[in-house]
């Protein structure tokens, strides 16, 4: 900071300095490039105003480091002053000034502009920087149509056989999801450079098809063949994908290696160490991520984050409880929204709801609670926590914009709570604001309409949903509608809505009507229900074990023993139920038929007396003494 203030005061006085004798084009070219280093808006305006009063206005120099000045500087409107006052309007000049408005993302003046360029009458056309220009913003806003028209634009003028306008068109059909035309682009290139195979396996990892594993691997063998050198780009789009795909963590390290040989790491970016991180803990090798953490040489926030989001992913959330407070008070790193995110799931799990109220607390101080994701994870960390009305008051808070995971996680959480008619009411006042109905809202809603019995409403909205906004039904929702009419006891009407469904009934279909069956004891149903989970699930243990226990409260013996003797051959062994409770920051777990906590024999005591007095055969206990 005081490095800043300094540089600010020696170009400042600089600038009088040079503005004592009688100021040339090239000490306020100079200054220009000053003002542009330390984005100075201040000495900007003031050489604007020199060029004005020294006539320099017609110099197409200082015309184009005034606008890039002013575009640096955060004020695109000024850079449109500074044009129309120049006499000779070049095509460097025009490429500026949208450049300018691509860089404040005024992304609209920028298109603008491009076809007033090209309505010129031919006194000035688009060149190749201009078109690789508008072609990158075609791909940050998705815009295919557009793209498509940069893309014929340059096959008439011939400019498409440039290297770097062919990598600009490869790179926004890929954003695009018009992988095919990237593909088919990168093919009839006459020449290829490093960025060409970067859109490439961009491309590649931005589809989302993990059977493209082997023809990213053919990328870059390919790509070393012809003698070109993978860059920083091309590691760090690979590294996600070594990560996430299932034999792909060898390949990960041998990356990890050819970065070290290479020496890619930079002092001043620690993208490539957060990549590595976020590889090794995806990988469930969190010790591999703490090694990577612990040799950086400078750690920025983005750093602290990666690390602490791989504790929290690999289950270790009191180190990264321990790793939040040291970047705050060893290396007085202050955390974003972020930051904030990842730690949230750890202060839930290891405080419960203090620890979610602590983070909260801690964001308002740090102005960082406005954030939507943030936002949006406190409403479902609050609700999941026992505490609806802070959910709510988060919810109802107008200084955030609500999206549509705003509205499904406040439905979501009334239904959590047993409130089906709140639940209802939200969906309502989501529908009348003009939001778009999605899946997971829909979901959430029949839940909610479920748990609490309002059959007729679930009923009513589902139909609703599919007749009014054309929503097409899901197993998900699907499974919500059975478990509906299940526990409602319309156990018929469930299964017919299930052989009537136009998607195949999945394992959580059939595991909603078995939970119905058994809530209304129709042995019948379930035993069917459990058939065809099998068929589906022939390799979880649970569903042999319910099946054997249902056969056994039947008293058929033989059919309990063929079911044991199928789980014995297929290997398979049901994993204990865990369950956990927080008491004074200390968390508790345990498992079925667990004995290993110092107070089993105390608790199992209580428990006993609450079986009896639940079962009406029990005297009144004093449930306290025996907690002691």
């Amino acid at each position: 900071m005081n490095f800043f203030f300094a540089a600010k005061k020696t170009t400042s006085r600089y600038y009088h300095s040079a503005t004592l004798l009688l100021p040339s084009p090239q000490i306020l070219l100079h200054l220009l490039h000053l003002s542009l280093s330390h984005k100075s808006l201040a000495l900007t305006r003031q050489c604007h105003a020199r060029v004005v009063t020294s006539g320099f206005t017609q110099s197409p120099f200082l015309a184009t480091k005034l606008i890039s000045a002013y575009a640096v500087c955060g004020v695109p409107a000024e850079t449109r002053l500074v044009f129309n006052s120049a006499p000779e309007k070049t095509v460097y000049l025009w490429n500026t000034l949208i450049n300018g408005y691509v860089k404040n993302r005024s992304f609209s003046e920028a298109f603008a502009l491009f076809a007033q360029m090209c309505r010129g009458g031919g006194v000035v056309s688009p060149d190749d920087y201009t078109l690789a220009t508008v072609s990158k913003v075609c791909g940050e806003i998705r815009g295919r149509n557009a793209g498509k028209l940069i893309h014929g634009r340059s096959l008439k003028t011939g400019v498409v056989v440039d290297v770097v306008v062919a990598n600009s068109l490869m790179s926004m059909y890929g954003k695009c999801d018009e992988f095919g035309e990237c593909l088919k682009l990168f093919d009839e290139m006459p020449v290829r450079n490093v960025s060409s195979w970067n859109a490439v396996i961009a491309g590649y990892v931005d589809s989302g098809n993990l059977h493209f594993d082997a023809k990213i691997l053919g990328c870059l063998k390919t790509m070393l063949m012809e003698g070109l050198k993978p860059d920083v780009f091309t590691i760090s789009s690979i590294l996600p994908l070594c990560g996430e795909s299932e034999g792909m963590y060898d390949f990960g390290r041998e990356l990890h290696g050819f970065i070290v040989r290479n020496a890619l790491f930079s002092d001043s970016d620690v993208h490539l160490e957060c990549c590595l991180i976020d590889m090794y803990s995806r990988s469930k090798k969190i010790n591999a991520s703490k090694r990577v953490f612990d040799r950086m040489k400078w750690r920025n926030v983005y750093g602290w984050t990666a690390m602490i989001n791989g504790y929290v992913r690999n289950g270790a959330l009191a180190e990264a409880l321990c790793l939040f407070r040291r970047m705050q008070m060893r290396d007085a790193v202050q955390p974003n929204h972020v930051t904030l995110l990842s730690i949230l799931p750890a202060c839930n799990s290891v405080a419960a709801l203090i620890g979610v109220k602590q983070i909260h607390g801690f964001a308002i101080r740090k102005n960082l609670s406005h954030d939507v994701s943030f936002s949006n994870a406190l409403i479902d960390m609050y609700s999941k926590c026992g505490s609806l009305n802070s959910a709510k008051h988060v919810f109802e808070d107008a200084s955030f914009a609500r999206d549509a995971i705003s509205w499904s996680s406040m439905i979501s959480g009334c239904g959590l709570h047993g409130k089906g008619h709140e639940a209802v009411s939200v969906y309502n006042e989501m529908l009348r604001l003009g939001n778009k109905l999605d899946m997971i809202s829909l979901v959430g809603v029949l839940s909610a309409c479920g748990k609490c019995g309002l059959v007729d409403e679930g009923l009513s909205i589902y139909k609703s949903a599919v007749n009014d906004h054309g929503i097409e039904p899901t197993v998900e929702i699907c499974a919500c509608v059975v478990d509906m009419l299940g526990k409602s006891g319309q156990l018929s009407l469930a299964l017919e809505f299930i052989e009537t469904m136009p998607v195949a009934p999945s394992p959580s279909v059939w595991g909603a009507l078995v939970s119905a069956s058994i809530i209304h004891g129709n042995s019948e149903m379930q035993d069917l229900a459990y058939k065809f989970l099998i068929q589906l699930e022939p390799d979880n243990p649970s569903n042999y074990v319910s099946l054997s226990n249902l056969h056994a409260s039947s008293r058929r013996w033989d059919v309990v023993a063929e079911v044991r003797t199928m789980m014995k051959e297929k290997g398979l062994a049901k994993t204990p139920g865990c369950s956990w409770i927080s008491i004074t920051n200390t968390t508790h777990s345990f498992y079925a038929a667990d004995k290993t906590h110092p107070c089993s024999k105390s608790i199992y005591e209580v428990l006993d007396g609450l079986v009896l007095l639940m079962k009406g055969a029990g005297r009144s206990l004093d449930l306290g003494g025996d907690m002691t």
